[in-house]
């Protein structure tokens, strides 16, 4: 399974990458914006918004250009407990 991640920290991009190859999951972390985000993003199977440290326009774009297939959870804090807890959730 795959998940990308909108927002968060820089600092902890690398830890985000781990806590999701922990569960099993493929990530991509995108903590700034980029050039060509729609297409980078592609088509995850989780989309996770860490919406404290993200612009509203990068959310838009990234709930344009992902499937209906797509689930989309949004969290205020960007900690890597709150990740878990996400991670789990989606595992149960």
């Amino acid at each position: 399974m795959s998940v990308v991640i909108l927002g968060g920290n820089e600092c902890m991009e690398r830890q985000y990458s781990n806590v999701c190859r922990k569960f099993g999951y493929k990530a991509k972390v995108f903590c700034k914006p980029c050039a060509d985000m729609k297409s980078r993003i592609g088509t995850p199977d989780l989309l996770i918004l860490f919406t404290h440290t993200i612009s509203h326009k990068i959310v838009r774009c990234a709930l344009t250009c992902v499937c209906g297939d797509t689930k989309v959870v949004r969290s205020h804090t960007s900690s890597v407990n709150s990740l878990r807890d996400i991670l789990k959730e989606q595992m149960a």
